[in-house]
């Protein structure tokens, strides 16, 4: 994904180092270079923890290390037994942490509030989630006057609001660089939003936190025929049309109307229309998608764009789960309740995301085929696959891929 640098280069190299795209473990050497990494996602900044260092989301917590700290300072902050804490981040009870490091909890503490530090109060939700009705209560008790005799009524803390980030648990081989790639973010914020060394170092079993994106990388169309490069200053040079060599026929026209009456007097009776083939194969394309359904069932809950990031399809518990396409097992992690989730890449930069699963049988960097049976919907009261495809970054409606 990044070009080697020669050690000659040396200016290159630290402009590289600075960039914080250069790849150290060389672990992409033999996959082909492409520089399209270097444009990656604008991301947002991670909230700011409570006095305890939790963030906290609906669906799990974290915690930020100070300075100086260890796992044991972290979990007596937060009121959880330190050998839990360490066992469930992968790390030993005394180690010393970087500054900003995350640790995830384990299980829920009290939620931040303004007695803990924090500006609003309970976890941060998507903003369509929130009640409406109580923030507009809220509001108005807020702006309706009082009398001197009577005390103001106490007013719930706002919901701060945000996007939840997916949690990736590092595995054996994968590296800072690696993880960004997978998702399309910088190391650099990679780092940033995990308390990361200068080394950029993680460790199996860590979770990290992947930085929401707020724009997604701009992309250029290809061109087929590279221009000519100017110097600064002397703008484009304007293309000689064809004309200019060879002027171009003169051409006798005649009104639409009077095309058509010749046409029609001119074709024999009974002759069929002919059929509008362009407009029959660009309708037949278009009804075909590229990708295979991953489970039999239908559609529970559709795609939206900003609120639901693919579609949930109903299955029966132990349902065969198949590849929607060819591609690579680009990885394999898990959810808060342990639940694995699966993300294949395919041609084109476009991934598929396979959540609720279990029984998987595919590996991380496995092949496969289309129509490929890589695992089993979950068993529970009312099962579900959950599947998304991705256009590098951008999360797309899957209805428009699927046959």
């Amino acid at each position: 994904m990044r070009p080697i640098l020669s050690l000659c280069a040396a200016t290159l190299v630290l402009g590289a180092c600075s960039s914080g795209n250069l790849d150290l473990d060389l672990r992409d050497v033999g996959k082909g270079f492409d520089t399209s990494s270097s444009i990656t996602a604008q991301t947002a900044a991670r909230p700011t923890p409570d006095n305890r260092g939790v963030i906290s989301y609906p669906n799990y917590q974290v915690v930020v290390a100070r300075r100086g700290d260890t796992v044991a300072d972290v979990a007596a902050r937060v009121g959880i037994p330190a050998e839990e804490l360490a066992r469930y981040n992968g790390v030993p009870v005394g180690s010393a942490l970087n500054q900003g490091e995350v640790l995830a909890l384990p299980k829920r503490v009290a939620e931040p509030s303004p007695a803990t530090g924090a500006t609003t109060t309970g976890p941060i939700r998507p903003a369509e989630t929130v009640d409406i009705q109580t923030l507009a209560g809220d509001a108005i008790t807020r702006a309706t006057p009082t009398s001197a005799a009577a005390a103001p009524a106490p007013s719930r803390a706002a919901t701060q609001t945000g996007k939840e980030p997916v949690r990736h648990k590092v595995e054996s081989g994968e590296t800072a660089y690696s993880i960004a790639r997978l998702y399309g973010v910088s190391a650099r914020s990679l780092a940033d939003w995990n308390g990361l060394g200068q080394d950029l170092e993680v460790r199996v079993g860590q979770y990290l936190l992947i930085p929401v994106v707020v724009k997604a990388p701009e992309t250029k169309a290809k061109t087929g025929t590279p221009t000519a490069t100017t110097e600064p200053g002397q703008g484009s040079p304007t293309p000689t049309p064809p004309s200019a060599a060879t002027p171009l026929p003169k051409e006798k026209t005649e009104p639409a109307a009077k095309a058509a009456a010749g046409a029609s007097a001119a074709a024999p009776k009974g002759t069929p229309e002919s059929p509008d083939l362009g407009k029959d194969a660009t309708t037949a394309s278009a009804s075909s998608g590229r990708m295979t359904s991953p489970v039999s069932g239908n559609i529970i809950r559709d795609f939206r764009k900003g609120k639901n990031d693919g579609i949930d399809i109903a299955a029966t518990s132990g349902a065969t789960v198949v590849a929607a396409d060819s591609g690579v097992v680009a990885a394999i992690t898990q959810d808060t309740d342990q639940v694995p989730i699966i993300v294949l890449r395919h041609d084109g930069g476009l991934l598929t995301v396979y959540a609720n699963v279990d029984n998987l049988k595919i590996a991380k960097g496995q092949a496969v085929k289309r129509g490929q049976s890589i695992a089993t919907v979950r068993a529970a009261s009312s099962p579900f696959l959950h599947f998304e495809v991705r256009d590098g970054v951008e999360a797309v409606d899957p209805n428009e891929y699927l046959n």
